[in-house]
């Protein structure tokens, strides 16, 4: 037993906005509130370097992904990757970002092709979480995104400059996204936020579990362990741990990350709460699966060599 973890943290799973800059609509008091997420006004301020590094202080994070913010879609694609560019790195947050880029569109060659001038941001991602029953708790503008043949062509483009492909979905969409992971062998695709169990009735649970191995029975899929207090209305350690061991259980620890998800982690939960608990989980875990779990395989997968 390697008990409680002690090595360094690379997060997979950052944002920062800058709200002077009224780029993120999402998050204006007018603006369309993403209902599975709630009252969003404790994260309506901005969020830079210097306060992640204050949520983050007792944690020994030596770097971060920055992951795209829903920076307005009607802007170029490019200028949330080049306000990136013009912040602090000594610290090593938004190390790496992962952009944005509509694969269905015409001119995603194009986007993909400026995306990957910039030697920071190694990957897209796109949001396909859509919810059959409650269309207002969806991310995704329409379902079967994934099946999509514009979709598709977008998706094929991506290994011109080997990006990786980050993917926010539903259990709804687990067998489409299995499917594209089957199709495109050499693509690796990361699931965010552990696959988003955000039916957490019997039925909705199973669902996500079923959906869970179908994803990671595809070898070119990798999982973030993150928001895991997103959908879950009444967490506990227990299900907490529930979720966090079947993702692992489904993807293995080589495939598998720990992440934070802040500031929008900060709706439901702590900096601290988040990396402790996962450190509680896994202390029963050998060394080398936690450094894992925590580090080495963020590493790898963002090309963070050095770090």
């Amino acid at each position: 037993m390697a008990g409680l973890y002690r090595g360094p943290i690379i997060d997979p799973h950052i944002h920062l906005w800058d709200l002077g800059m009224d780029r993120h609509l999402w998050l204006r008091p007018t603006g369309r509130a993403i209902q599975a997420l709630g009252d969003l006004a404790p994260i309506r301020r901005n969020y830079l370097v210097d306060d992640y590094r204050r949520d983050a202080a007792t944690q020994n994070v030596v770097a971060t992904v920055h992951i795209e913010a829903a920076w307005d879609r009607a802007d170029d694609p490019l200028a949330e990757i080049e306000w990136l560019e013009t912040l602090d790195k000594s610290s090593g947050v938004a190390a790496r970002y992962i952009g944005f880029a509509d694969l269905a569109a015409p001119d995603a060659a194009t986007a993909l092709d400026r995306l990957a001038q910039v030697k920071r941001c190694v990957g897209v991602r796109q949001m396909l979480s859509w919810h059959p029953t409650e269309p207002a708790r969806s991310f995704a503008l329409r379902p079967g995104i994934a099946n999509e043949a514009n979709f598709r062509r977008g998706v094929a483009l991506l290994a011109r400059h080997d990006q990786l492909l980050e993917l926010m979905l539903y259990p709804y969409q687990a067998e489409e996204v299995a499917r594209l992971a089957r199709d495109f062998p050499d693509q690796t695709i990361i699931v965010n936020h552990c696959g988003s169990p955000i039916d957490r009735d019997r039925d909705g649970m199973a669902r996500w579990r079923e959906g869970l191995k179908a994803l990671g029975s595809a070898p070119n899929v990798r999982i973030k362990i993150s928001a895991v207090t997103a959908y879950d209305p009444s967490p506990t350690p227990e299900s907490l741990r529930e979720v966090a061991l079947h993702c692992i259980e489904c993807f293995g620890v080589d495939r598998s990350m720990f992440g934070s998800d802040f500031p929008v982690g900060r709706l439901w939960t702590s900096y601290d709460a988040i990396f402790d608990g996962f450190k509680a989980i896994v202390q029963d875990f050998s060394e080398a699966e936690q450094s894992a779990l925590f580090h080495d395989n963020a590493r790898r997968v963002y090309r963070m060599e050095g770090l």
